[in-house]
């Protein structure tokens, strides 16, 4: 089974987003949005080829890391989220209970080790 199969996104804690955003517009050429930016790029396995990786600054209290306390969160592209849950959870990786499915695509969550927040992300089919 096909686990991750690329980097999703960086989410990460900003005592000001709309600041840093525009000083990594200004600075480093990056095209953002109210949201962050997004890298598009080929994914060559898939058949349209077509994905991204999302870049995006949030404020410093939001509670979407939650329940881990960390700084950021990582997002992971998976090929089929529900077969991947079901494999993690029997190897004993602590699942969050919430699943969403939506425009977007499919969306569970994990703890590492470390209590780390990791975003497992199934875009729509196309």
């Amino acid at each position: 089974m096909k686990r991750v199969i690329a980097l999703g996104g960086v989410f990460f804690k900003s005592k000001d987003p709309e600041a840093l955003r525009t000083w990594y517009k200004n600075h480093l050429g990056l095209m953002t949005e109210n949201w962050g930016c997004k890298f598009d790029w080929r994914a060559p396995d898939e058949e349209t080829g077509e994905a991204y990786t999302v870049w995006s600054p949030t404020k410093e209290d939001t509670q979407y890391f939650s329940p881990s306390n960390k700084q950021f969160m990582l997002n992971f592209v998976v090929h089929d989220l529900h077969a991947l849950i079901a494999a993690l959870r029997s190897e004993g990786v602590q699942v969050l209970d919430a699943m969403e499915e939506g425009d977007f695509g499919k969306f569970g969550w994990i703890l590492d080790p470390e209590e780390n927040k990791i975003e497992l992300w199934e875009p729509p089919k196309k």
